[in-house]
């Protein structure tokens, strides 16, 4: 099988770990590249990940690095996460058992498609979420004011710090935090979650992602909009942003872990 490894480059034990990993999966017959910031930190040769045609992509790091890989891809790539981050709740492989299971992975294996969120502001694409989307203001302290608008018909009107918008696998990071639900990633639906709002009222929603949404700014104050924690895009006071379902999902190789096992053993850990 052809394998792309990435790991986080910024902590010496997982790039020690990742070229050991690899040495071991190429004596069991795998051709094993390393994406080219992970090689150029291991002082080798590597292929860029948005041009990779390997069969998966094994991820040693949190879930951080796993957003990172999937924002990077042109082409999404069944991946799998060997969890070096202090939960991971993207990545369902410890170290010590991630060899086993990738030795023994049967052929063809089973994939998990993980929904994916788009916004487009003006007809064009600003980017795809795979966990979520945080609008903030630019100034500290300020509030914004937001409109949310569900087929045509306001839903919503609040002030507030800000407005995450999530996908349920994104439902376990910055949106449980902010007071959201755990959604079961099998739901195909979209999860807005006001940040601090100025009026009690105001409350997580979780829309089917077969309606038409929209988020429109209200406020005279600048904002971003920042994907994945990984790009950030600048936004107008008076901006509407366009939030559907991406046409392309995540794709993870199936591990057979249940998601509520997997996140009641994750949420004890914290």
């Amino acid at each position: 099988m052809n394998m792309l490894l990435v790991s986080r480059i910024d902590d010496a034990d997982a790039l020690s770990f990742t070229r050991h990993f690899a040495g071991e999966l190429r004596s069991h017959g795998h051709n094993v590249q390393f994406d080219s910031e992970t090689a150029q930190a291991l002082g080798t040769s590597g292929t860029m990940l948005s041009d990779s045609s390997s069969d998966i992509v094994v991820v040693v790091g949190g879930d951080g690095t796993i957003l990172r890989c999937v924002q990077q891809m042109k082409r999404q790539i069944p991946l799998i996460g060997i969890n070096w981050g202090e939960v991971g709740f993207l990545a369902d492989l410890e170290p010590r058992d991630a060899c086993t299971f990738l030795t023994h992975l049967p052929q063809p294996f089973a994939v998990e498609e993980r929904m994916r969120i788009s916004f487009s502001k003006d007809g064009t694409l600003l980017g795809e979420a795979l966990n979520e989307a945080l609008i903030v203001t630019t100034r500290p302290a300020k509030m914004l004011r937001f409109s949310v608008v569900v087929d045509g018909v306001p839903a919503q009107q609040f002030r507030g710090d800000g407005l995450l918008i999530s996908t349920p696998t994104g439902s376990t990071a910055y949106a449980m935090s902010a007071g959201g639900p755990i959604v079961d990633p099998r739901i195909q639906g979209i999860l807005l979650v006001p940040l601090a709002p100025y009026l009690l009222s105001s409350r997580p929603y979780l829309i089917s992602s077969e309606r038409r949404i929209e988020i429109k700014l209200e406020s005279s104050k600048p904002a971003h909009l920042v994907i994945d924690g990984q790009r950030t895009v600048e936004l107008g006071t008076d901006d509407v942003l366009e939030v559907k379902k991406s046409p392309f999902p995540a794709r993870f190789v199936d591990a057979d872990r249940n998601f509520f096992e997997k996140v009641d053993n994750k949420l004890r850990h914290l």
